[in-house]
């Protein structure tokens, strides 16, 4: 296990490493026991790419909210079997499936965090149980809750959370797609730069941020797994947060 300072100390170094160097350093260091999640949307092309270049075999989280556009749902399908990616679906606990069924229409609209916390939080904190390591996609550019992240970020439970794109933009996120031929999602070019799930995601205009259409006009900009409700493990220590009563 590395130390809380030598972690540190990586991660100021790999400030000015590529992302295939990062991704390198940390199949070198956590195989097996490491992951990475995706959202299979434009964006997240380039990292897949560099990670099936450098290890095929990692297991790619993928979380199945039950509100995807089907475009995503056909696209994730085309890209994990023509790419050969050990694709893992995960899905709500069981125990909220009487109350998400009863509010399946509301939940996202009404209360759109409980909706991420029940559908993306959850799941992905029980995948990465047994997991080391965590790569992930996001990019300091993106929101201000990301600017504030490091590349390697050590959780409560032990868990290192991985971003070898952090320092990257936009800019670079279409330059290598464009070098590679990456295929993009169906919808991207309908003005869905950010495709979330299809209650939560409008097309926008050409100049607005690449997120506007997540949502938009509900003071939302994250669904959770980048935030401090990651680091929440019980419903009753989030109530506050959310609008509609579970039990």
């Amino acid at each position: 296990m590395l130390s809380v300072q030598e972690i540190e100390r990586l991660s100021e170094e790999f400030e000015a490493k590529t992302p295939q160097e990062i991704i390198q350093w940390a199949v070198d260091t956590f195989w097996p026991e490491i992951a990475m999640s995706s959202s299979f949307q434009t964006q997240s092309m380039p990292l897949m790419n560099m990670v099936m270049r450098i290890k095929r075999g990692i297991p790619v989280f993928f979380l199945d909210t039950g509100y995807h556009f089907w475009e995503t749902l056909m696209f994730r399908e085309k890209i994990a079997s023509e790419w050969k990616f050990n694709v893992i679906d995960l899905y709500r606990d069981s125990r909220w499936d009487v109350f998400a069924k009863q509010n399946v229409r509301s939940l996202p609209l009404e209360d759109p965090n409980l909706c991420c916390y029940l559908h993306k939080v959850q799941p992905m904190q029980k995948a990465l149980k047994d997991i080391k390591a965590w790569i992930s996609g996001i990019r300091r550019d993106q929101t201000t809750v990301r600017a504030q992240a490091r590349i390697l970020e050590l959780q409560e439970n032990g868990l290192l959370k991985i971003n070898p794109l952090l320092n990257w933009t936009k800019g670079d996120i279409k330059k290598y797609a464009e070098e590679n031929s990456l295929p993009s999602h169906p919808l991207y070019e309908k003005g869905y730069k950010s495709v979330g799930c299809a209650p939560c995601t409008i097309a926008i205009g050409v100049n607005d941020d690449e997120r506007a259409g997540r949502w938009a006009g509900r003071g939302k900009v994250e669904c959770g797994l980048h935030t401090e409700m990651f680091r929440k493990k019980e419903i009753a220590d989030l109530k506050q947060e959310f609008r509609m009563d579970i039990k």
